[in-house]
């Protein structure tokens, strides 16, 4: 039995997708630019619900790769915490706080602490529909009546204007439709939208694409070679089948030399 391998693309590939997805692209136009199957575009994409995550960015208030290579040359010259402090500009705390969590003087690395701080930052925060489960009911309630995330949004904050713990706004609802990894709203909610699709679109989209209504590489009568013109060949025949009474059937052929033209005397 054989196995597909698996498809994986980098960076810059998916932000390449992305990008092409938000311009209307469909994922068939998509998969063409790596050719690969459209199947490989639509299971990143639908991850997110067609929704581009937002690209993560370091705090400019975190140590940086090269501070930690600067803490790591320091310890293995004998410097002390404080020394260390005051050749960063940093709070001491700072300093004991990076070594302790990433192995102590003995096994620190800058490199892996660097990478370490970094993936201890994915801290997903829970939406806002997620940890009010009070609107989330009302939210639920009024999309199964056929409301909008706008007329949601709109008559919360109108019905209640003084308390923002009850006020959302439309594209958090929307988000947390699509992106089921919040654990906010139920996928079967999407049916009751105007648009029940199972990925967001951009604005931009339309199935009217450059080849619609049309035949793709289509060749024109017009261009058809000389040696067809004596029909000679079968094949170089024009017919054409006529229908008569009692569903009776009739093969014509238009310049055959050993077929005569005929027409049922019904049509």
């Amino acid at each position: 039995m054989a196995y597909r391998t698996r498809t994986y693309y980098t960076d810059s590939q998916k932000a390449l997708m992305w990008e092409r997805w938000r311009q209307g692209w469909t994922l068939h136009q998509i998969a063409q630019l790596f050719n690969r199957p459209h199947t490989s575009v639509q299971g990143i994409l639908s991850r997110t619900g067609g929704i581009r995550p937002p690209e993560r960015s370091r705090s400019p208030k975190a140590l940086t790769l090269a501070e930690r290579e600067e803490i790591s040359r320091a310890m293995v010259a004998g410097f002390s915490i404080r020394s260390i402090a005051v050749i960063l500009g940093r709070a001491p705390s700072t300093i004991s706080r990076e070594i302790k969590r990433n192995g102590g003087p003995g096994c620190y690395r800058a490199t892996q602490a660097d990478q370490a701080a970094w993936d201890r930052a994915r801290r997903p925060k829970r939406c806002k529909l997620a940890e009010n489960r009070v609107l989330a009911r009302i939210v639920t309630g009024k999309l199964r009546l056929q409301w909008s995330p706008e007329q949601i949004a709109g008559w919360l904050k109108h019905t209640y204007p003084c308390d923002e713990t009850c006020h959302v706004s439309h594209e958090t609802i929307y988000r947390s439709l699509f992106i089921q990894a919040r654990g906010a709203l139920k996928k079967e909610l999407l049916q009751h939208l105007r648009r029940t699709r199972g990925m967001r679109r951009s604005r931009q989209y339309s199935q009217k694409t450059d080849t619609h209504g049309r035949i793709v590489d289509a060749v024109s009568i017009s261009e058809r070679p000389a040696t067809v013109e004596d029909r000679a060949v079968p094949g170089h025949w024009e017919g054409d089948l006529l229908f008569g009474s009692a569903n009776s059937q009739i093969a014509t052929s238009q310049g055959s030399p050993s077929f005569n033209s005929t027409r049922s005397r019904d049509n």
